[in-house]
C-alpha cells in the first residue's frame, strides 16, 4: 500500500463534501474583504490581498451554478494553484484533510451532486461517505486562467 496513498483538503458545498488534491492547496483563509473586479466572468468574485500577493477569488457555487448561499463564520477561502495560477476557491466550509488509497477512488459519474462531470476526477469512498473529487484543471480552463492572471 504505502505510496498509493493521496490526500484531498475536503470542503463542502451545501449538502455535499469535495475533495481537492492537497499538493493544489496553498492555505485555507477566513473569508475576507474582496475587491470586486469589473468586466470579471460572472464566476469570479474579485480579487483578495493575500500577504501583498493580489489573488483572483472564484465562487464555486456560481461556477457550479448552484443556488447562492450567505457566507457565514464556516466560510472558506481555499488557495489553491492552478497550472501555476493562485486562485482562491469560496467555500462553504473546510473540514480536514483524508487520505484516500487507490481502492477507494472510483472513475466519475455523468452526474453528480449538479455538476458537470468534467470538472470531476473522481468519487472517493469513506465508509459510507462520497467525497466529489475536483479536478481543478477542468474546473478552471486554460483560457479562463489567462482571464484571472490578468484581473
Amino acid at each position: 500500500m504505502g505510496n498509493d496513498l493521496r490526500q484531498f483538503v475536503v470542503f463542502k458545498l451545501g449538502d455535499e463534501e469535495y475533495g481537492v488534491d492537497i499538493l493544489q492547496v496553498k492555505t485555507i483563509e477566513r473569508i475576507m474583504n474582496i475587491t470586486r473586479v469589473p468586466k470579471a466572468p460572472k464566476f469570479v468574485e474579485g480579487v483578495i490581498n493575500l500577504r501583498g500577493e493580489v489573488v483572483p477569488v472564484i465562487d464555486l457555487r456560481k461556477r457550479f451554478d448552484l443556488p447562492a448561499k450567505e457566507r457565514t463564520d464556516s466560510t472558506r477561502i481555499i488557495i489553491v494553484n492552478v497550472d501555476s495560477v493562485t486562485v482562491g476557491m469560496i467555500v462553504d466550509s473546510a473540514s480536514e484533510v483524508i487520505h484516500l488509497s487507490k481502492e477507494q477512488i472510483e472513475a466519475a459519474p455523468a452526474i453528480v451532486g449538479g455538476i458537470d462531470s468534467d470538472y470531476i476526477s473522481g468519487v472517493g469512498k469513506i465508509d459510507e461517505r462520497l467525497l466529489i473529487l475536483l479536478n481543478l484543471n477542468k474546473v478552471l480552463k486554460s483560457e479562463e486562467l489567462i482571464q484571472l492572471e490578468n484581473l
